[in-house]
């Protein structure tokens, strides 16, 4: 079957991919169900029915090449986050290990064998506290290859999804920074959906933050919340980290959440910080600086349907001239 993504023009794009759909029908009927979904002002999934509000807790957590002490960090993290009554505890990305090239094949774990004791502890935590943990990163080892991987977990401390790094942090700022993760690891498969007691979630790591069209198509899903672990450095950070949140956050009238470990000054790699939780107007409700912390906000997901309304961007869109294809329907 081909995968080859349709250009659809003129007035009518709905017309248009029926118009084609007798040769690529299932192609062509992964873009009519978005695009049906879309003119209507509906989302292509209908999410469970979120609670009303939810209080979030974000853990910008001090990483060493201790992997036993960040367990420890990150454990009493999680329980301080429920005690003060958070219901959604989110993590930064690599926060078991230091993040370089180096350590990733070292601190590398089975998540879904019998021998991690991260997700040992993750899922422990999660539900002797009762929070929904989006765990925010570890190195995965799989089937030969490294990748890195988010888990979420309920309540009760059941993995209910995994996110592997879609886009693969390659980069090479002369004078600034260089680094490759594809020296070492692999990207995953594609987008991670997962319905939770805190609502209808997107999740990305760090890099995937900067490709707007995965922060649209996880919208279009019927997300309310994109959690984005990341580990921004000093060179990007300053400029682009917020930026990046409340840009995602404002395109599609969302609450983007991003969780940074803290800067360690006895690291190789220097993570600028600056965890931030944004509200759909492109708000700012919590932010830090670059110290070891815990952040909150209450979440109203009342506020998207009123932002959406005072704002109706999906109904303005033009579908005859651009559409989003979600090639993984």
């Amino acid at each position: 079957m081909s995968t080859t993504p349709i250009k659809i023009v003129g007035a009518s794009a709905l017309a248009a991919a029926l118009a084609v759909a007798v040769s690529r029908p299932r192609t062509v009927g992964r873009l009519v169900r978005c695009l049906v979904a879309r003119a209507a002002g509906a989302s292509a999934y209908a999410p469970l029915p979120p609670p009303q509000k939810v209080k979030v807790a974000v853990c910008q957590l001090n990483v060493t090449a201790d992997k036993a002490q960040n367990l420890q960090t990150a454990k009493k993290a999680i329980q301080d986050a429920a005690a003060q009554g958070a219901k959604l505890v989110v993590l930064p990305e690599m926060w078991n290990c230091p993040y370089s090239n180096d350590s990733f094949p070292t601190y590398a774990e089975d998540i879904e064998g019998a021998n991690s004791i991260s997700v040992d502890m993750l899922s422990a935590a999660a539900a002797e506290t009762g929070v929904t943990l989006i765990a925010g990163s570890i190195p995965e080892r799989c089937g030969g290859r490294l990748y890195n991987t988010c888990c979420v977990f309920s309540s009760r401390g059941e993995l209910l999804a995994k996110h592997r790094k879609v886009h693969l942090f390659d980069i090479d700022i002369p004078g600034k920074i260089t680094f490759k993760e594809s020296l070492t690891l692999s990207p995953g498969p594609g987008p991670t959906v997962v319905d939770t007691e805190a609502g209808r979630l997107g999740i990305g790591i760090c890099y995937d933050i900067r490709f707007p069209e995965l922060a649209q198509l996880y919208a279009a899903r019927g997300c309310q919340v994109l959690v984005y672990p990341g580990a921004f450095n000093m060179t990007t950070g300053p400029v682009h980290w917020e930026l990046l949140a409340r840009a995602r956050a404002v395109d599609n009238q969302i609450f983007v959440i991003t969780c940074s470990p803290a800067r360690n000054p006895s690291s190789s790699y220097q993570a600028w910080g600056h965890s931030t939780v944004v509200g759909p107007f492109a708000e700012i409700l919590a932010t830090t600086d670059h110290d070891p912390t815990i952040i909150y906000a209450d979440m109203d997901y009342s506020q998207l349907a009123e932002r959406r309304a005072n704002m109706p961007l999906v109904q303005q869109k033009r579908y005859d001239l651009y559409a989003l294809l979600d090639k993984t329907l």
